[in-house]
């Protein structure tokens, strides 16, 4: 099927009413992704179908195109990795055109520098405006392919010719190239007359080499019905810019399938950047598995066992459930369909299409690579022993004249025989059945796939939300019974909810998911630590003394332990005091912040909806405040009353804390007098420093938290659980309450489920047009998968006997 039906002409109407329909409900937008959906059906319509051929340089895509269209379009050397991107679509035998757009100056003289740092020429001698410094580049190429063999035996004579053509072509299309911008012309500008001469012009590998992109338009049937094929640098190109293009060409989403042309015939083994590429395609959702696989050069099989045996287990490994994977030769494809129009009088070929590959450097006649591996063909591949075919390849003649001898006696059933077995016949035959029989039919069935998804969602949403309405009662007597129903679950619900969103937030608490309250906490410890600080800066050995001698009127004098006991007594309370406070402040803060949290949640309006208040929900918290304050503050008295005793290891000895206690003691023993002591104050402010701070460090970094956590869960929970039946408990009291609007609810919610009930129906219609729409549009396209429709038998469901006497009777 090469069209698309008359029946979808209305297909991306309806398809866009589908993805909004899913869009006007919130619960089903977050769970389907319709951008798969909009994507299909794009493709699906799309007057265009791109057809990218990608794969590594020098993989032969160029000349597979060639032998595809069996017309000499693009440029292929061996070796040369061209970065043209080329576009062929279809125009009217009269109408073929072309039009080439050229690199700038920037881009060429980018290329030639990486390309010369490869060869390791001296960059600074490059400079791609200067002939004398071009031409001496260009001989340093020409010596390279010399002393390689030729321009095609190694990696490096490749890149120098390579680099040669580009110095070449840019000095040849000068005018035509602009400084930073890419040029364009149309084949007129240029001055061609036909698309052969332009086509003839683009291929030169001088031209070829400063050519950005071409466009041709070509008559031919597979690129009928908006068919493009795309020929693309490759993916490994010298150029890094080249091998990016290649990649977000491949990633585009006007992409529509790959043909991946691959080496592992001439080279053993998929590549690393092979690899690569085929999971860069299988990310692209414009192409799906609209993947074409083509191993090429599969004459390189022919003549080495091992490489045909390596390629075949690759295939049976990775490819084996694929039905479009092919085995071609692009070189004798192409070739042989070009020397089918061939005759003696040209030597087949050798004086017209190979006429400028025989000219040698010395005036000898060249081997062109076809004449060269159809020789080989015949004498060695073994393909021409089940024929009828008896070739022989003499030693005594040359590679071009065993190549005429042998057409001569054979003619064109040779070449026929060649061109099957170069694969090329079977490669367009399968690629233009897909295109004139497979490419809709699959499109439409991708898009029925992705929709199927949506389908599901949106009938099965619609008739759950119909059928719950459709399950109300329509009348008021029987709706009041239903509301008195449910009224009781509704206040189980509540309790049940509540202590929900108590735990949630006691938890958050205990596992340090509340940012507010852990802030406070940590104000708390600085607040601590800095009351110590400040306590001991402020510190009066006097006043301590002052307070030890007014205790022993008797006595003139105290000793050193007595100011100590003194100290002992006024940093604890003063720790004590100031503990308390921020205590008052943290469970202030929290209940705050709960009393605020709870008023927004939605169980808490429920309450106030059922009953007309808050059910004691606001006695509760200022309760729970109260309790809890009153328990962390006899905590904190506890922990802080501890403080007035030494630490246990104080008086250790090897510690610090005893031997700056001796010093102490030894300082105030020196007289009997206030002075001696009042004189020790920096050391006794020591030991204090010295015992006080591990503690209060213990209480505030290491057990007070969890004195905290602990508290609140084992008053709060409990005053939640009595909450919650507290509020069921006020049935009552709510029934009385609900029964004051009960009357004028019941006939609200009449109303409005008969309001939702139609606005369903009228999404059913609309979803329903839509998918008998397009049911038929997929059925007229072959596939016969159809989308889920909604049908009256769908909106019957069993009715529930539901006991309502009691209720009703009550009502009256």
């Amino acid at each position: 099927m090469s069209k698309i039906a008359p029946q979808c002409q209305n297909l991306r109407e309806q398809v866009n009413q589908l993805i909004e329909l899913l869009r006007q409900e919130p619960t089903l937008r977050s769970q389907q992704d319709t951008s798969i959906v909009e994507t299909a059906l794009g493709k699906a319509l799309s007057p265009r179908f791109e057809i990218v051929f990608a794969g590594a340089f020098s993989a032969g895509k160029s000349m597979l195109i060639n032998a595809l269209l069996e017309r000499e379009l693009l440029y292929s050397a061996e070796g040369h990795a061209t970065g043209t991107e080329c576009h062929i679509e279809y125009a009217n035998a009269n109408e073929e055109r072309v039009v080439l757009t050229f690199l700038s100056e920037a881009e060429i003289r980018q290329q030639a520098l990486i390309l010369a740092k490869y060869l390791n020429v001296n960059v600074g001698d490059l400079n791609i405006n200067q002939p004398e410094a071009v031409k001496v580049v260009s001989q340093y190429c020409q010596k390279i392919i010399a002393e390689e063999g030729g321009e095609n035996k190694s990696e490096r004579a490749k890149q120098a010719n390579a680099l040669h053509l580009l110095l070449i072509g840019f000095e040849q299309n000068r005018e035509r190239i602009n400084t930073v911008q890419n040029s364009t012309y149309s084949m007129d500008q240029l001055n061609f007359s036909s698309l052969a001469e332009a086509a003839g012009y683009a291929r030169r590998g001088a031209n070829s080499a400063v050519l950005k992109r071409l466009d041709y338009f070509c008559n031919h049937s597979l690129l009928k019905d908006g068919n493009v094929l795309v020929d693309l640098p490759g993916i490994d190109a010298p150029v890094k810019e080249d091998a990016e293009r290649a990649y977000r060409k491949i990633e585009s989403p006007d992409t529509s399938a790959v043909i991946c042309v691959l080496k592992p015939a001439a080279a053993g083994d998929m590549s690393a950047e092979e690899t690569q590429l085929l999971e860069r395609i299988s990310k692209n959702p414009g192409i799906r598995d609209r993947v074409f696989y083509v191993f090429n050069r599969i004459d390189d099989t022919w003549y080495n066992t091992q490489l045909r045996q390596r390629l075949e287990g690759l295939i049976q490994s990775q490819f084996r459930d694929n039905s479009r994977v092919y085995k071609t030769s692009g070189l004798l494809g192409f070739y042989g369909s070009q020397v089918k129009q061939t005759n003696s009088s040209t030597r087949f070929g050798l004086d017209s299409i190979f006429a400028t590959m025989i000219k040698g450097f010395d005036g000898e006649e060249e081997t062109p690579q076809f004449v060269s591996e159809f020789n080989n063909y015949c004498a060695n591949s073994g393909k021409l022993l089940s024929t009828a075919f008896r070739v022989s390849v003499n030693g005594y003649e040359t590679s071009n004249e065993n190549y005429v001898r042998i057409l001569s006696e054979w003619g064109i059933p040779l070449v026929d025989q060649l061109i099957h077995d170069s694969g090329i016949e079977s490669f367009r035959s399968g690629i233009g059945l897909y295109l004139a029989e497979e490419k809709y039919p699959e499109l439409f069935a991708t898009l029925a796939n992705d929709l199927q998804p949506l389908c599901i969602a949106l009938r099965q949403f619609y008739l759950e939300n119909y059928r719950q309405l459709d399950s109300q009662p329509r009348e008021i007597a029987a709706m009041k019974a239903q509301e008195l129903t449910l009224l009781n679950q509704e206040m189980q619900n509540l309790g049940i909810e509540f202590k929900k969103y108590m735990s949630a937030q006691i938890n958050d608490v205990v596992i340090g998911n509340d940012r507010e309250f852990d802030q406070d906490f940590t104000k708390l410890k600085a607040r601590m630590v800095a009351r110590l600080d400040e306590l001991l800066k402020t510190f009066s050995v006097m006043n301590a003394y002052r307070r030890a001698t007014e205790s022993h009127p008797r006595n003139s004098t105290a000793p050193f332990i007595a100011v100590l006991v003194e100290a002992l007594y006024y940093l604890a309370n003063e720790l004590e005091d100031a503990f308390i406070e921020a205590i008052h402040e943290l469970v202030k803060n929290f209940f705050q912040r709960l009393g605020d949290r709870l008023r927004k949640v939605d169980c808490y309006h429920q309450v106030y909806r059922l009953i007309g208040n808050d059910g004691g929900i606001e006695q509760l918290l200022r309760r729970a405040e109260e309790d809890i304050t009153k328990a962390l503050v006899n905590e904190a008295r506890t922990e802080c009353d501890r403080y007035v005793r030494e630490s246990p290891r104080f008086y250790d000895e090897g510690t610090f804390s005893i031997y700056q206690f001796r010093q102490t003691l030894q300082q105030t023993s020196q007289g009997y007098d206030a002075q001696a002591i009042v004189e020790a104050e920096p050391a006794i402010k020591e030991l204090l420093k010295l015992d006080f701070e591990p503690k209060v460090f213990n209480t505030v970094r290491k057990n007070f938290r969890q004195t905290v956590n602990n508290t609140l869960k084992t008053h709060l929970l409990p005053m939640a659980e009595e909450q919650a039946q507290i509020i069921l408990e006020q049935y009552d009291v709510a029934r009385k309450y609900r029964e004051q609007t009960l009357e004028q609810d019941a006939e609200e919610k009449i109303a409005r489920n008969s309001r939702l009930q139609s606005e369903i129906k009228q999404k059913i219609d609309l979803y329903q047009t839509s998918i008998v729409s397009i049911n038929e549009c997929l059925k007229a396209m072959q596939i016969f998968e159809q989308l889920p429709v909604i049908s009256k038998v769908d909106f019957v469901t069993p009715v529930a006997e539901v006991n309502n006497n009691d209720v009703e009777q009550e009502l009256q």
